[in-house]
């Protein structure tokens, strides 16, 4: 059964909120913090505890939040397994998963609008790889 977890510093915690109320009947989220958005954080932290999460199983996923996206996903690659794509619209987050294999999406809550979040993490969690060439590929990462 597949495991999504979730994790945000300060700056992405408002967003990381509204992604759980948002799918709550859909998924049940493992949240791994930070529990305020008043008190500032240090992201590599969140996405180094997620990422051993998610890294443990084929089967995890995880969705970061920062201010940019872009911290979170520069943490989350150094972690071997780890795949994580930051992503802004629809059409790259399918692209992550189907050519990527990406297996965590990293948002930026200060450059993201709500809604486009809401529809990348829903295209995240259901588009497949495609594996083939893709596959080769891959796993040269």
């Amino acid at each position: 059964m597949k495991k999504i977890f979730i994790s945000s510093d300060h700056a992405g915690y408002n967003l990381k909120e509204q992604i759980k109320k948002n799918f709550s009947k859909k998924i049940k989220f493992h949240d791994l913090g930070t529990e305020s958005s008043k008190k500032s954080v240090n992201y590599p932290f969140y996405a180094h505890k997620l990422c051993k999460k998610v890294s443990f199983s084929s089967k995890n996923m995880g969705i970061l939040v920062c201010g940019s996206g872009m911290g979170m996903s520069m943490a989350a690659n150094k972690h071997k397994k780890i795949r994580a794509a930051m992503c802004y619209s629809v059409k790259n987050t399918k692209l992550s998963r189907l050519h990527n294999n990406a297996n965590v999406i990293t948002l930026g809550s200060r450059l993201t609008k709500k809604n486009t979040a809401f529809k990348c993490i829903e295209a995240f969690i259901n588009t497949k790889f495609e594996g083939g060439r893709h596959k080769k590929r891959v796993s040269k990462i």
